[in-house]
């Protein structure tokens, strides 16, 4: 082979090795996106089950608690 086509097949390879990186760089913003939109809807179901577990173990005190019964 010659210089000129060893020149031709390295400029080659680094012009299909930026395409790849190019590619791949694509991929990686569109797995951060995803990331960002899993990530923002998990802290949402977090602050759900904390305010239910909140609920579910604070007793409110508006409210009288049941008379006992009574014997008879």
């Amino acid at each position: 082979m010659s210089w000129a086509s060893d020149a031709y097949a390295a400029i080659r390879k680094i012009v299909l090795i930026e395409d790849r990186i190019d590619t791949l760089s694509e991929q990686v913003k569109g797995l951060a996106d995803a990331y960002r939109d899993i990530d923002r809807r998990l802290v949402r179901l977090e602050a759900k089950f904390e305010l239910l577990e909140k609920v579910a173990t604070t007793r409110p005190r508006h409210r009288p608690a049941l008379p006992e019964k009574s014997a008879g």
